[in-house]
Formats: C-alpha cells, structure tokens, sequence
C-alpha cells in the first residue's frame, strides 16, 4: 500500500480524501493557491505545497505545478478529488510517465468516457439507450441555433468537458440557444480549458438517477445501487439521496447492469458514476459517465457501509475489491443537502466573505459505514452493522475562514441517515435547523424548505422541481398555523426567561416571576397570539386560544441556538435578540418575533410601517465579481426580459436582464471591472 499520497484538489473533498488515508496510516500531502493559504485542507494535510495565484488556471488546473508538487514531496499516488483535474486525459497521461499511481480509472477510460461526446457514440455503439442529439463539433452560435432547430425545442447545451452545472444551459428559443451557446463556451473555456460545445433534447419532467459502480483491476465490476439527484438549480445538484424513492428492484438491477456493462466495455477501475434520465415511464436513457468520485458519494456509503474513497486507494494500489455484487444490501435511506455560499432570496447568486459563526451540527454515527468504520464480509450476503440515525458533514470550511470567489460555491455537504425515507427526512430538517452559518450569504432556509415541501416529502419530484415550485424565486418559507403555534409559545417562554434573567441582574424585585407577570401578546409571521404562560422547574406551560402547550428547554440568553420541546416534539431554532423579542429562524422561515405586555401591544399596532428604498431605476450588482460584458449603451431603449450585462462570480456567468421596458440613462460600470453587492450597473431614466 502506499506511503505517501498527494490530493490534487481543495475544499471538502480535499479534507474527505485526506481523513480516510489517515485512516489507513497513509501520508497526505496538500496543494494549494494564494487564496487557500489559511484553508482547511492545508491545515489537516501532513504536508503542504504552494501552486500558485487564485485563479485555478493559474493553479489547481496546471498539470506542471502539481507535478512539481509531487516531485517535491515523494508522493506514491495522486487522488484528484472531483473537477480541476480529476477527469484530464493528459494529467494521467503525465502521472504515468512520472511513475506515479493515479487514484483513478486508466487514461483511455477517461478519455472514452470523460469526454461527452465521445461517450455518447460509445453508449451507442454498445446498445445503451440515449437521448437524440447532435455529438458533432459545433462551429458558432449560428449554427448552434440551426441545430436547436432541427433537434426541436427545448433543447440543452453542455460543455463536452463539463461538470458540476458548468457550461449547461436550456434553451427553449432561438435566442436562447444563441445566448446558452455562447456562454457555456466561455464557462467550459474558462473553467476546464475545452470549448467544445454538443446539443441533445432536453426530455420534460425527467428524474436524474445516477448509478455507483466500483471496478478492480482483477475484472471485477459492481454497482452500489442509485442516487436520486433531481433536485436541482441551473443544472447543479442541490439534494440528493439513495436509493430513489421512484425506482422499483427491477429497473434498478437493469440500470445497475447496464451500467457495469458500459464500464468494462471500456476497460474502466476505480469509483465512476453512470448517469441517467428516467421518464415518468421508468424508461431510461444514458447521460453521461462521470469518471470520478462524485460529490454525492455519501449517501452511497451511508446505505452499503462501503468507503468508497478506501476502495479507490485500494484498488489503484492494486488489490481486487473484497465484495461481490450479493453482498451490496441497501441499508437504511441518506440525504444529503449541499450548503452553498448563494444568496437564496438574491435568485441564489453567488455571496463571499468571511465566515463569522460557522457551527455545523454534531455529527453522530450514522448508517452501516460510520457503524463499522471499514467493512468486509466474512461470509457472501453477510450485512454490515447499522446505527439508529445519524448526520454527517463532510466540509472545507471553518469559522472565521473566507469564502473567495475564485471555485465553487459550496461550504459543506450536510447527510443523515435513518432506517426510513420519512425519518432521514426529519433528521435532515432537525439538523439544518441546528447548522449556523453567519457572515455570508447561504442557502439554509431553502434547503429547509424543500425539506418540508409536499411533493419533496411524498418523493413526487423532477429536475423541474425548482423551476416549478419556486418560479419567483425563494422569497422564504411559510409556515403552517400549528407551526406558528408551536413557535409562538416557544418564544413567549424564551422571553419569559430573558425577562427573569433581566430582573435578577437589575435586583428590581425578590420575586422576580411574579413581576415578570403571566399575559403577553406575540406577535409573528403577521399573526397577533395572546398567551398566558405559567412555569414550574422543568420548563413552562403557554396557553394559547384555549390550547396548553409544554414548552421544556435548556436555553438560556445569548445562546445562539434554541432547542426545545414543544408537547414532547422537537423544535430547533436560531435566536438572534430583537427589543421585545427575537429573530428567530426555523424550517426555511425567518421571522421577527416580538413578545410585548398588552397594553405595549396596543401601542405597538399604531406605529408606522417602515418602506424599503426605490431601487427601481436601477440595475444593481446582485453579487460580488466580475463584469464580462455591457450588452446596452446611453439613450438605448430596453424591453422586459433583455440580457443587459453578464457577470461572472465563482466559474458561472450570470445575465441580468431588463425587468421591464425602459430607457437607459447610463452605463456605470465597463468589462473587465470588479464590482460588489448593489453597485450601479445602469441606471435608466
């Protein structure tokens, strides 16, 4: 087995490759740019190299700098982790001839594979089932357009060399495809250094199902089951989970065939994924092979008990896999939910900064891997040991750490797991509520809200589930009325105790809860509730319209994060102090909460209501980064739905667009230029 290995990546992946070779005793060696100097990964690694500038093709995507890096440290193997690197033909290529072990299937796999296009034709030749597209070389956006045509719409646009959402666009118009072509070159050029751009139908209302496979040197091949990942936004996974509510055994061991089939056709080792559309129909049709680790390769550890990062060292240093497709059970049921650095109420644009409180829940054995650590039957169909429920974070992050606008947006992938879909469900809600995250910009309350969301919860879902349910854009959760109840009397008894508290420290009276007093009036989410609390030694009993509540808890004032018991059912909050009250954050909502005396509530109701400011003849920056281009100029005239300016924040471009008819009346900002939050872009007359 090796001695020493270099991951030729950052971030969260960095700092998973690297805990599970420390597991095995294995030496770890980190590569990092300027902006990572302070990073996690740096941090955990044993060793350390600088590579160069922020930007990742000055650093984490240039083949002779990390080569350098291994000459440097004597590293055995590499393991790319997933994107930069990690599916480059030649980066292989290079590491062989250095006779260095690549953590990764061999380079004319990749090369049949990783390529789109390629892999396509491939599928085709060997009876996989595809979406119909045009695999050639596409010349323009003219051309591009033709091709939309003949295709019909809508049609998607992808980047050959892509990943991770980049370079992928729908276009349902000729204008679309026009746009969607140009800018998924620039992002393809830009983020993996191949333009090459194909087109194929886009298939309406489709599931994504993706298929584990695991291979060894000895010809043996299994698959791991599936994950649902058709939660998405701009084409990037948001939540995942295995195996899929929608599959029954029979697809699934069909698509699971298939996919084993596909990968020895090419001679394929280590950890890949074969991807998938599936139809309302059960029908599936062949995407794409992802010849990497994937991002969502937790859940499929959480339900098999398989280190899939331990069987790739493994496998690459040459030992065969020590299961047999009999042995992969499914256990149990893993949700992960990506945290990413965006702004979900800004239309989930990119945010950067630094974290100012960055606390993730406790982690806590979770499913058959974190019960058994490393497992290996003894006998065929023998199981691996399962824990009751779980969460697991997987991150390359800390607090007081900054979030650059250099690489991907994503802070941490937050999993649980549960013997049901319904429990891993609950366990999920319960653990983004308690996941703090201050200082930037992030997608918490939207996470939470899917959690809740009907066609989530009965597993009635597409990749449209986004597009579908939030076509405005996340404007927050809306809690149901027994919801508002729960936190109604939650915060009448928090502000019972920070009242407590403030009489003692004040000396007002000896009998501090009897000045406190008993009526109070909440007021939330637009609702006035009249309470009446009394308390004992355990916790306090809150009447709301009739109804008695228990409310028990530990809280205490100045404590950021409330967990509480509301008749025996859990309830997590994030409490900020508001006078008379708190903001408090639950389930996707966030809500100023305020607990006052009655007659103060009769006041209260008199005061005017403050109005936002008049941004309307403006079009400001909605995030951090970097103007690409100025599509309009003085004097133009404008209509509704216009691309006016495009800027790039975190390897995605971003057209923003005319709200409504107008004449601009200046352009405040040119190409090439550095902009933050609510700078003027235009301004119109």
């Amino acid at each position: 087995m090796f001695k020493k290995i270099l991951i030729a990546n950052r971030g969260e992946i960095a700092c998973r490759v690297i805990k599970t070779a420390k597991k095995m005793g294995i030496q770890t060696v980190a590569v990092y740019s300027d902006a990572d100097r302070n990073a996690l990964h740096v941090k955990m690694a044993d060793e350390a190299v600088h590579i160069g500038p922020p930007p990742a093709n000055q650093s984490y995507i240039v083949i002779d700098r990390i080569m350098e890096a291994i000459r440097r440290t004597g590293a055995e193997a590499v393991h790319p982790g997933y994107g930069f690197l990690s599916e480059n033909m030649k980066f292989a290529e290079a590491l062989e001839k250095e006779g260095v072990v690549f953590i990764g299937p061999p380079s004319p796999a990749i090369e049949a594979m990783g390529d789109k296009i390629t892999s396509k034709k491939l599928a085709q030749e060997a009876g996989v089932s595809t979406v119909p597209g045009y695999m050639g070389l596409i010349a323009d956006a003219d051309e591009a357009v033709n091709i939309s045509k003949e295709i019909g719409f809508p049609v998607m646009i992808k980047a050959s060399a892509g990943g991770g959402g980049k370079g992928m666009r729908i276009a349902w118009t000729e204008q679309e495809a026009r746009e969607g072509f140009e800018s998924s070159k620039n992002e393809a050029a830009n983020s993996f250094g191949d333009d090459r751009i194909f087109i194929e139908k886009f298939v309406t209302q489709p599931r994504h199902i993706e298929i584990q496979v695991l291979a060894d040197k000895h010809g043996n091949c299994v698959y791991l089951h599936e994950r649902e990942c058709s939660i998405q936004r701009r084409n990037q996974k948001v939540i995942e989970e295995a195996p899929s509510p929608f599959l029954d055994e029979a697809t699934r061991r069909a698509m699971g065939e298939q996919a084993c089939a596909l990968a020895k056709a090419v001679g394929y080792t280590s950890a890949g994924t074969v991807e998938f559309i599936v139809d309302a129909q059960k029908n599936f049709y062949f995407l794409e092979m992802n010849t990497r680790l994937q991002v969502e390769h937790p859940v499929t550890e959480l339900i098999t008990g398989i280190d899939l990062v331990e069987q790739m060292i493994r496998v690459a240093g040459g030992e065969p896999l020590p299961f047999a497709q009999a042995d992969l059970k499914i256990d149990g049921w893993a949700i992960e939910s990506r945290l990413y650095a965006e702004d979900p109420y800004r239309n989930f644009l990119p945010s950067i900064g630094r974290l100012t409180r960055y606390r993730p829940p406790r982690e806590t054995a979770a499913g058959p891997l974190q019960a058994a650590d490393r497992w290996v039957p003894a006998h065929p169909g023998d199981h691996p040991p399962v824990a009751a429920t779980g969460v697991r974070n997987d991150t390359g992050v800390y607090e007081g750490g900054e979030i650059s606008m250099y690489y991907d947006p994503m802070i941490a992938k937050l999993c649980t797991w549960a013997p049901s879909r319904e429990a891993a469900i609950e366990q999920m809600r319960l653990a983004l509520d308690e996941f703090e995250v201050e200082g930037i910009g992030h997608n918490l309350p939207f996470l939470s809200a899917v959690m809740d969301h009907p066609k989530f919860v009965s597993g009635d879902i597409s990749t449209a589930f986004i597009a579908e349910e939030y076509p405005e854009g996340f404007l927050g959760a809306t809690l149901p009325d027994a919801e508002i109840t729960r936190v109604a009397a939650s915060a009448a008894a928090m502000h019972r105790v920070a009242e407590i508290r403030r009489a003692r420290i004040s000396g007002r009276l000896d009998n501090h809860e009897r000045h406190v007093g008993e009526h109070w009036v909440v007021f939330v989410a637009g609702k006035e509730i009249p309470v009446r609390i009394t308390a004992d030694r355990q916790g306090s009993t809150v009447e709301i319209d009739g109804r008695k509540l228990r409310v028990e808890s530990d809280w205490l004032p100045g404590q950021s994060l409330a967990r509480l018991s509301v008749d025996g059912v859990a309830l997590v909050m994030k409490v900020d102090r508001l006078p008379s009250g708190f903001r408090l954050r639950v389930r996707g909502a966030d809500l100023k909460t305020y607990v006052r005396r009655p007659r103060a509530a009769e006041l209260a109701r008199l005061m005017p209501e403050k109005l936002p400011p008049d941004t309307s003849k403006f079009l400001l920056c909605p995030m951090p980064g970097l103007v690409v281009r100025i599509n309009v100029a003085a004097g133009d005239e404008v209509q509704e739905g216009q691309a006016l300016a495009t800027v790039e924040a975190m390897k995605m471009e971003n057209i923003l667009r005319a709200e409504k008819r107008a004449v601009v009346k200046s352009v405040n900002a040119q190409p090439g230029e550095s902009l933050k939050v609510d700078d003027v872009i235009i301004e119109f007359e």
